[in-house]
């Protein structure tokens, strides 16, 4: 009987996991996160071919304000700390202090697409718009798209808290808070090299 009821229980097991030995879910994410740095790698690489092509008119690197946006980099990256004491807190059990930390998250989230938007308007008062020249475009481009990312990713974490005020994020529900975890740590990894590429090289 015993073993008729661990045989049960392991093919139960086994249905929710692949033979990587992590769950389906878990795995959906790592293919999607694959595809996204396809996607990444070739914005990436556009920016990197037309950031010189001004056609005469103003250059994003001409306008960068590198130390405002250093400190929105970094409030981007400190999330991804609070992502981890979030999980952590909810694997001891501690819901309503992982509810906490998510929603700081969430709000350091926040503040950096507020920071992105504010740094977009001020470009676009310079006389840099989208469809200025072929460095501008791939630069809102590149930059828009991973705001777009971030804005995702604050939805997710957002729906987290709501699950956890009523109720229903538990410790047994850790792995949900894992998978979104590694969605918000790709987007701060993605915006380092971004922020590198754009930032940090000169354009020759």
């Amino acid at each position: 009987m015993t073993t008729t009821s661990t045989v049960a229980v392991d093919t139960h097991h086994d249905a929710h996991q692949t033979n990587t030995g992590i769950s389906n879910n878990k795995l959906a994410m790592w293919l999607f996160l694959g595809t996204e740095c396809l996607l990444f790698g070739g914005l990436i690489s556009t920016y990197l071919l037309y950031k010189t092509r001004g056609n005469g008119d103003v250059l994003p690197t001409d306008i960068f304000d590198i130390p405002f946006t250093s400190v929105s980099s970094f409030v981007l990256l400190m999330s991804s700390l609070t992502m981890v004491l979030a999980l952590s807190a909810l694997n001891r059990g501690e819901v309503e202090r992982s509810r906490a930390w998510l929603l700081t998250t969430a709000m350091l989230g926040g503040v950096f697409v507020g920071g992105q938007v504010y740094e977009f308007t001020t470009f676009v008062r310079e006389g840099m718009g989208f469809t200025t020249n072929p460095a501008s475009s791939a630069f809102y481009t590149l930059t828009g798209f991973h705001g777009v990312h971030v804005s995702l990713g604050i939805l997710m974490l957002m729906s987290l808290v709501v699950a956890s005020v009523q109720g229903k994020l538990k410790a047994e529900n850790a792995e949900t808070v894992e998978i979104i975890g590694l969605y918000w740590h790709f987007v701060d990894i993605v915006w380092i090299f971004i922020f590198t590429v754009i930032y940090l090289i000169p354009a020759e």
